[in-house]
């Protein structure tokens, strides 16, 4: 599987958090740590994380009788992938409606709003560098 080209579903990210936290990690570890928030058994986390391994979001490595999981991709390309997934489906695959969106409904902390403008002036920035070179 491309690592550009994801498809999580919202249980498959619940258990890469826990294995980006954890790793290499056992599924009754994971299975212990996302029984608060949904509830699932033992059974369900252990499929689910066999899946992922055949998905290639997830890689074991076996240790005397156990399993250990460890992430086969980075969080970073989980977030480019769903990013790059919502901006096709509800923004025409172009950032400028998706960054309107959350100018224009309050989406974003006076704190976040800065912060976006500094890293706009700074790419502006290194543009302007890199065509004076």
């Amino acid at each position: 599987m491309k690592k550009g080209n994801l498809e999580l579903f919202e249980s498959e990210w619940a258990i890469l958090q826990k294995v980006w936290e954890l790793e290499p990690c056992a599924a009754p570890t994971v299975q212990e740590a996302i029984r608060g928030e949904k509830g699932w058994a033992y059974t369900t986390v252990k499929t689910m994380m066999d899946r992922m391994v055949k998905k290639g979001l997830l890689k074991t490595k076996k240790i005397r009788s156990i399993y250990l999981y460890s992430s086969a991709v980075t969080r970073s390309q989980a977030r480019e992938s769903e990013i790059t997934r919502t901006l096709k489906r509800a923004f025409d695959g172009t950032f400028t409606p998706l960054m309107q969106f959350l100018i224009e409904n309050d989406q974003l902390s006076e704190e976040e709003y800065s912060h976006l403008e500094k890293l706009i002036k700074k790419r502006k920035r290194r543009k302007k560098d890199s065509k004076r070179k």
